[in-house]
Order: C-alpha cells, then sequence, then structure tokens
C-alpha cells in the first residue's frame, strides 16, 4: 500500500514544473510586492550553497584516493579532453552567432542606468595564480571552487599513497562517510525546491517582468540557438560513441535542466546532476564523483558561448570595432574564465566587468546584460550542466564503467549504493 501511494504521488520534478510556472504567474499578477517573496528564495539558495564546498571537496578527494595512478591518469586525460574540446567549440560557435545575428545592433547605449567605477581587475597571470589557494581554509570560505578542487586532487592523491602504505583505509573511509552525509543533506534541502523556486521567480516576474527582455530578444535568442546547435552535435556524438539511443536523452535531462534553468547555478545543480548521472544515464559513481565536481567549474559551453556574444554586443551597442588580435583574446578570456567563474547567480556581474576592461570597452555596456542575467543564465545553466552529464557518459564509456542496462531502463541502480 504504501508502495502504491508513492507511486501515485507527484514528482519532485512536477513539483519543480509547478513552482517555476506558479511563480512566473503569480509575480507577474501581483508586481513590485512579490520581492517579498526574495528572501524565502535566498535561504533555499543559501541551504544549498552551505554544503557544496564540502560536497566537491569530498566526492574529487574520494574519487582520486580510490583510483590507482594509472586510472586516474586516464580519468582526468578523458574528463579534460572532452572540457577543452567542448569549451572551445562553444567559443567559436559564439563567435558565429555573433557576426551572424548581430544582437548589439539597434539596440543604443546611451543614457543607462548610472553604473559605479567597477573595481580594478586582476590580470591574467593574478587570476591563474589565484587558482593555487594559499589558505585553503580560506578558499572554503569564499567558495572558491578550483582551489578548493587542486587541494582536494592533491589530498586525493595523498590519501592513496596513505592507504597503500599503511594498509589502512580509514581516513578514505571518513572522507567517504562525509561526503555520503552532505548527500543526504542536500537531498532534504531539495525538497524546498519548488517553495523556493517559486520565490525566487516570483520576484523576478514581479520587479522586472519581460520589459527588459523585449530590446534583448536578439542576444537570448542567439544563446537559445547556440544552446540548440551544440545539443544536436553533442547528443549525437555522446551516443554514438556510448553506443546507446539519443533520443532517450530529453526524458533523462528533464529534472536537472528544469533546476539548471530555474536556478539558473550550476552548482546548485551539483547533487541532482551526480545522481542523475548515475542513476539515469549509466556513469560509473567513481566517474561521476570525478567528473561532477570538476566539470561544474571548468566545463562551461553555455556560459562561455555567452561571454563571447556580450563582448560583441558590447562591441555592437557601442560601436567600438574589435581588431582580429581583440577577437583572439575575447576567446582566449572567455574560455579562461570559465575555469574560474562563480558558479552561483550573481556572478555573471564581475565576468562583464572583467571582459569589458580587459578588451577596452566601456562599462555602460554592461547596464543591459546586467538586467536579463537572470534569463540569460536560463541558457548558460543548461548547456553548462547537461554537457557535463555527457561528459561523464563519455568518459566513462572510455574506460569501460558505462552501464548500458542502466540507460536503457533494464536495470536500476541508486547514486547512494553505487559502487
Amino acid at each position: 500500500m504504501a508502495a502504491e501511494k508513492k507511486k501515485k504521488g507527484l514528482s519532485l520534478t512536477t513539483w519543480i514544473l509547478a513552482g517555476t510556472i506558479g511563480g512566473i504567474i503569480f509575480g507577474s499578477l501581483v508586481g513590485p510586492w512579490a520581492a517579498n517573496l526574495k528572501f524565502i528564495g535566498d535561504i533555499f539558495i543559501r541551504l544549498i550553497q552551505m554544503s557544496v564546498v564540502l560536497l566537491v571537496m569530498t566526492s574529487v578527494a574520494t574519487a582520486v584516493g580510490k583510483a590507482d595512478g594509472t586510472g586516474m591518469g586516464k580519468m582526468g586525460f578523458h574528463t579534460f579532453k572532452w572540457i577543452i574540446g567542448f569549451t572551445i567549440v562553444s567559443a567559436f560557435l559564439g563567435l558565429v552567432l555573433a557576426f551572424t545575428i548581430k544582437p548589439g545592433l539597434g539596440i543604443t547605449i546611451a543614457e543607462t542606468a548610472d553604473i559605479s567605477a567597477p573595481a580594478a581587475v586582476g590580470s591574467l597571470q593574478e587570476t591563474l595564480l589565484g587558482f593555487v589557494p594559499t589558505n585553503i581554509i580560506g578558499a572554503m570560505s569564499s567558495g572558491s571552487m578550483v582551489p578548493c578542487i587542486l587541494f582536494s586532487i592533491f589530498f586525493g592523491i595523498a590519501i592513496g599513497m596513505y592507504t597503500r602504505t599503511s594498509k589502512k583505509n580509514i581516513v578514505l573511509e571518513v572522507v567517504e562517510g562525509i561526503n555520503g552525509i552532505i548527500m543526504n543533506i542536500i537531498k532534504i534541502v531539495m525538497n524546498l525546491a519548488p517553495i523556493g523556486i517559486f520565490c525566487l521567480l516570483a520576484n523576478v516576474a514581479g520587479a522586472t517582468g519581460f520589459r527588459v527582455v523585449i530590446p534583448m530578444g536578439k542576444f537570448l535568442g542567439a544563446l537559445l540557438i547556440g544552446d540548440l546547435i551544440q545539443f544536436l552535435m553533442y547528443c549525437p556524438l555522446t551516443a554514438a560513441l556510448c553506443k546507446v539511443n539519443p533520443f532517450k536523452m530529453p526524458k533523462k535531462f528533464a529534472k536537472v535542466s528544469i533546476m539548471a534553468l530555474t536556478t539558473t547555478s550550476s552548482a546548485i545543480c551539483l547533487p541532482t546532476k551526480m545522481e542523475d548521472a548515475v542513476a539515469k544515464f549509466g556513469v560509473s559513481r567513481r566517474v561521476a564523483d570525478f567528473t561532477g565536481p570538476i566539470t561544474m567549474s571548468m566545463n562551461s559551453n553555455g556560459a562561455v558561448q555567452c561571454y563571447v556574444l556580450a563582448i560583441l554586443f558590447m562591441s555592437q551597442s557601442t560601436g567600438i570595432p574589435l581588431t582580429p588580435y581583440q577577437l583572439g583574446m575575447a576567446i582566449l578570456l572567455s574560455c579562461l574564465m570559465c575555469m574560474g567563474t562563480i558558479v552561483v547567480p550573481g556572478g555573471m556581474v564581475i565576468t562583464y566587468t572583467f571582459l569589458a576592461s580587459s578588451l577596452g570597452l566601456p562599462m555602460e555596456s554592461i547596464a543591459i546584460l546586467i538586467g536579463i542575467d537572470w534569463f540569460s543564465g536560463m541558457f548558460r545553466t543548461i548547456m553548462n550542466v547537461d554537457v557535463d552529464i555527457l561528459i561523464g557518459m563519455l568518459v566513462s564509456g572510455k574506460l569501460g564503467e558505462f552501464d548500458r542496462d542502466v540507460y536503457n531502463e533494464t536495470k536500476t541502480v541508486e547514486y547512494s549504493q553505487a559502487a
């Protein structure tokens, strides 16, 4: 009886979708008053954020600590091979779309809202240097993902060395246990997702509506077209290499895609992405624990496409042409920024400022981009998150750890029970 009742209940995906639609309708009807609900959505975001750093670090450390040197070398090589390949393709696609659709033409950046002078942005060398932490506790407290991942890789390697020399698994078991506890915390918090998402979208719909989206239709349209093109390239490619049916993918992507669209945060989607990669797509737990956090911080196909489009938008809307050298720098900077982007809502303001100042573009040109960042964030995040899972499939398939029975739904496995 209990099992029958559970089957009849609405799924979390359905509740999230209901919260999405309800939030938009409620915010549009109520108007600015909906801003009073924003704090509830912010609480939900913070509840997720409070565990993300520990989830990332324990997942990576466990995956590295369990693997032998050869296996980890192969896993790392294939992971970064696909990250770099997909990122470069996405950057050039953004460039082609920018010159084809010309999103900045017809938009006047004359008297935009006053923008205060931006804080000094560090050089590229300083950005790369910042990836290496001097204080891991400080990096954890500030949520700097790349330094945390770098430390976790070294920590995992050291755990593996200690385990092999001492023949004791206690440290690895403790880290793995903490990872399981953090996953349970996030599962509890995820039950609040429909309420949190309702409040977040009610605030956006009530305060902004679609007024600011209208003049940016071409920019958002370019992002949408870019996402569709990438999906049409990457999904069949992944399915062919993993020897599975690509038409099963849309249904499998449903829950994590809705999370990506509504939260606009790869970090918040991380637990759902890792769980679905194992339970729905057939990725092994070992590969999911390694590729999940790393792709979250370093594989940002949607983001790099958005960065390139934003640079060309700023150039076109202000009438400042970019030289071939500057276009090359735009692609390089966009790719590098993907490795250090803040993966929670709001980080794009810093990124746009960095890109504009690095290429000599007026700061005023970022005003409209910031105004619709929530909407463009939807297109960025869904591309980032879904391609992360595809990379997990590709790596798992290459290592002989891809489970086609799970993908084809002839076998059931849970993330918490996967080996």
